[in-house]
């Protein structure tokens, strides 16, 4: 299913920039921050992504996709139900212990948490990384040069607003599927010292 999903996005046009192999290794370990998602054709090509990279991908999705027929077919793909209406989930311990007990596990986070538009990123991808001491790969999808790949790896400093502007200003040249979905003055405008 995986190679064959990988030809098909290929057929259509996309490339996969390739990954240096000091980096290789480390995503084997690290926390992929997926951004901008405007799109779920943003799910099905970072898919695409992970699986030509050779990862073994973990991600948070909201329980209300767990229904028959796609429940099979988002636990084979790492898919991770949450409840996101209980502040209580404990979604970042269950990362942490994921990261603690497998040696080999990427966890994806889409830190918008929606396709919709915000003015900041949701913090939990930085605890994760902080709490789990692994680095953070700042990946991307872009729809105008059709490429997608891997960015900067970054190691928290602890100076949340001081890392986010890095990852922003990655992301500056970044197109996404939707632009109504996505806007990188705003959100550098929030990180701004």
């Amino acid at each position: 299913m995986k190679r064959l999903w990988i030809a098909i996005v290929k057929l259509f046009g996309w490339k996969f920039d390739p990954v240096s192999d000091d980096n290789m290794k480390r995503l084997h370990h690290c926390v992929f921050i997926e951004a901008p998602h405007t799109s779920i054709y943003d799910f099905l090509l970072g898919a695409a992504c992970v699986w030509h990279l050779g990862l073994n991908p973990r991600f948070f999705i909201k329980k209300e996709f767990f229904v028959f027929p796609i429940r099979r077919f988002l636990l084979r793909c790492g898919a991770l139900p949450v409840d996101r209406g209980n502040s209580s989930n404990h979604m970042v311990q269950k990362a942490v212990d994921a990261f603690s007990s497998n040696e080999d596990i990427t966890i994806i986070i889409t830190p918008e948490g929606t396709r919709k538009q915000v003015k900041r990123f949701k913090r939990g991808f930085y605890e994760i990384a902080s709490k789990a001491n692994v680095p953070f790969a700042v990946t991307y999808i872009n729809y105008k040069s059709r490429h997608m790949g891997v960015g900067p790896l970054i190691t928290p400093s602890g100076d949340f607003n001081a890392d986010m502007r890095k990852i922003l200003n990655f992301y500056t040249d970044v197109a996404p599927r939707n632009k109504s979905g996505w806007n990188i003055d705003v959100l550098k405008k929030t990180y701004s010292e």
